[in-house]
């Protein structure tokens, strides 16, 4: 019964949630990324502070570029999988967010 199951799954499915996933994500780092802007311009401006914000806004952006490909990749019918680079671009650009908002709050 397990063939038949098999043949009866939908390929759009997987890629489908994968991009759900992406455009998740995508919303947590804005998310932090707006906070940890609103909190390095919040109380005083520093030099700081505003580099903190500013590399936030550039990581983000990197991060942006970096979920938009996957998910135009896995918009195509038979998607690729992720390349090493491009993984190892999404985790840096995540921990480098993490990291910038840690440091302005602290």
């Amino acid at each position: 019964m397990a063939g038949g199951d098999a043949a009866l799954r939908d390929p759009g499915l997987q890629p489908e949630r994968t991009r759900l996933a992406w455009r998740r994500t995508t919303l947590s780092a804005t998310v932090a990324a707006v906070l940890a802007a609103k909190q390095a311009v919040h109380h005083d401006v520093t030099a700081a502070g505003l580099l903190g914000a500013a590399l936030s806004l550039l990581v983000w952006l990197g991060f942006l570029g970096v979920a938009h490909r996957r998910m135009r990749v896995l918009g195509a019918a038979r998607p690729g999988p992720m390349t090493p680079r491009v993984a190892v671009a999404a985790v840096a650009c995540t921990i480098a967010l993490a990291a910038f908002a840690v440091a302005v709050v602290v």
